[in-house]
């Protein structure tokens, strides 16, 4: 049986630094909510003949700043690299998180300015090799540089998959990705579930005695804390693309970094909902020629049926919070805890 190697020392550092994440973002959101309104960034709700169940429910938050995911990503990165910067276990997962945010924020600009596809923002495609050219860095640091070859299953043990490490590293990142970018629909719910994860993540670190890791997930849930306060109904600002992809990106950075990547969709669970509800839509467009829901992702097709937004918010929230545990309890014990 494989013990728990964390000190009392490494519990209190834990805490600080996400207490300290929080403390700092909430200082300095002030300035970015300032920046944001008086720059005019506001998220644009388009009216699309192809959505109008979403245009007509969300009409109404058009003008709200969007690139709130600013505040996470940039309050992270300055504090890990003043207290928290290790080789080992940080670089990657800032690498991650800062280019990807960096993308987002180009992403969230352009859809503003109403520049690029369909009247704003960057063309799928475009956006789809971007973040697939970020996991393939990292899939290469992972295989050849750190030499990981393996996937563990919890109960099973590790299995030897070779060069296939790579292809499925990048898919499941460019899935953390977009399936997380597709919960930012609804205010609260993405930063809720985002901030639960990061938690499951953090303990799975501190499990395996990786420290700096563990405090890289808390310092990003206490931004992610700070963030919440400001994007609960009614939002003071959106996450935007520099927030969702980026930190859904970095959290299967942290998930093959503590080669728990096999309950990552347990632990993300709702994300994992929103992707697959999104992708059937689609499948349903193309070979039916009619939608199995409402209006996807899921979560609008509870809006369509009349769901609140807060009910659908706290409802997920609450099934977020449950297979999180569920899947830290498999990752847990597939460890021998």
């Amino acid at each position: 049986m494989e013990l728990i190697i964390f000190s009392k020392i490494d519990l209190i550092r834990f805490f600080w630094l996400t207490g300290l994440s929080f403390l700092i973002a909430m200082i300095w959101t002030p300035l970015l909510t300032n920046f944001l309104y008086k720059n005019r960034l506001g998220k644009r709700i388009r009216v699309d003949k192809n959505t109008p169940i979403f245009s007509k429910l969300h009409q109404h938050k058009s003008g709200t700043p969007t690139m709130g995911g600013v505040l996470i990503w940039v309050t992270t990165a300055v504090l890990t690299l003043i207290f928290n910067l290790e080789r080992q276990a940080t670089w990657l997962p800032l690498f991650a998180l800062v280019s990807s945010g960096i993308i987002g924020a180009i992403d969230d600009l352009l859809n503003i300015r109403g520049i690029g596809a369909h009247g704003g923002g960057m063309r799928f495609r475009d956006k789809f090799l971007l973040y697939a050219g970020v996991a393939a860095v990292g899939a290469w640091w992972f295989y050849y540089k750190l030499g990981w070859n393996s996937i563990h299953i919890p109960g099973l043990g590790d299995y030897i998959i070779g060069f296939w490490y790579m292809p499925i590293f990048i898919i499941a990142l460019v899935w953390a990705a977009f399936s997380s970018n597709e919960a930012d629909g609804l205010d609260g719910l993405a930063g809720g579930i985002f901030a639960l994860s990061y938690a499951a993540y953090g303990i799975i670190a501190l499990s395996q005695g990786k420290i700096e890791l563990a405090l890289f997930c808390g310092t990003v849930m206490g931004a992610l804390l700070a963030f919440l306060w400001f994007n609960i109904n009614p939002a003071r600002f959106f996450m935007g693309d520099t927030g969702s992809m980026a930190l859904g990106i970095t959290l299967g950075v942290i998930a093959f970094l503590t080669n728990s990547i096999v309950v990552f969709p347990i632990i993300t669970f709702i994300f994992t909902i929103e992707g697959l509800s999104f992708l059937i839509q689609r499948f349903w467009k193309v070979v039916f020629k009619k939608k199995l829901f409402l209006s996807s992702p899921i979560h609008h097709h509870f809006e369509a049926v009349g769901w609140p937004e807060q009910k659908i918010v706290m409802r997920f929230w609450v099934i977020g919070a449950a297979s999180a545990v569920i899947g830290l309890a498999i990752a847990l014990f597939g460890k021998g805890f």
